[in-house]
């Protein structure tokens, strides 16, 4: 097994800082429009600590008509949202990051997700590694800018460990984090940020 990169001495990285903020409960029972977007300002809030936590004055980031952040002043942003929880974090450079519920799913998204190749990297429990193949992807192609159709050009190469994994996508390797937390996993382009986590998952 592969170990993470030894920083190199007197090397500062910069820091990120992915902000994961819960569902309040009552928040939790809404439906449809008024639910997405009550998440969509939820998630905006953690992105507003994120922006607090790098000294970076947000004002009010938009996204281009295809729902792709715009970046701004140098500064990247992204966001994700579920019933339960939201999370949002600033970059100096092009960022991603996902949340899921690992739960079971059907083998056909294991067969949509990943190949056989991708899938023989570990033994571990199937379902967390399909949530943490799927966030991983979703994470990348986020910070691409790219959708949901280049799916299958997102290819893991390498699992570090428990924490960390490597995507080649468009000839460029990215470098993966998970946070687990409640049934949950969220992941981030790392890349060359040190990465350091804000969850306030209490509702």
């Amino acid at each position: 097994m592969e170990t993470i990169p030894t920083p190199i001495p007197g090397t500062r990285y910069p820091i990120i800082y992915p902000v994961i903020l819960a569902v309040p409960d009552k928040e939790q029972q809404l439906k449809g429009r008024e639910k997405v977007s009550f998440l969509s300002k939820h998630a905006r809030k953690a992105l507003e600590i994120s922006a607090k936590k790098s000294h970076v004055q947000l004002r009010n980031p938009k996204k281009d008509e295809n729902g792709v952040p715009l970046p701004f002043n140098g500064h990247y942003w992204s966001l994700t949202h579920k019933s339960k929880y939201v999370a949002g974090v600033i970059a100096s450079a092009p960022i991603g990051i996902d949340i899921e519920k690992i739960r079971s799913c059907s083998k056909a998204l294991f067969r949509k997700t990943a190949c056989d190749s991708e899938w023989e990297l570990s033994d571990t429990d199937p379902f967390v590694l399909f949530y943490r193949f799927w966030t991983s992807k979703e994470s990348v192609l986020k910070a691409s800018g790219t959708g949901i159709r280049d799916l299958s050009k997102c290819r893991i190469i390498s699992i570090i460990d428990d924490n960390h994994l490597v995507i080649d996508y468009r000839n460029q390797e990215w470098f993966l984090e998970h946070f687990y937390f409640d049934e949950h996993i969220a992941s981030i382009v790392k890349n060359d940020f040190h990465v350091e986590w804000t969850n306030e998952i209490t509702s």
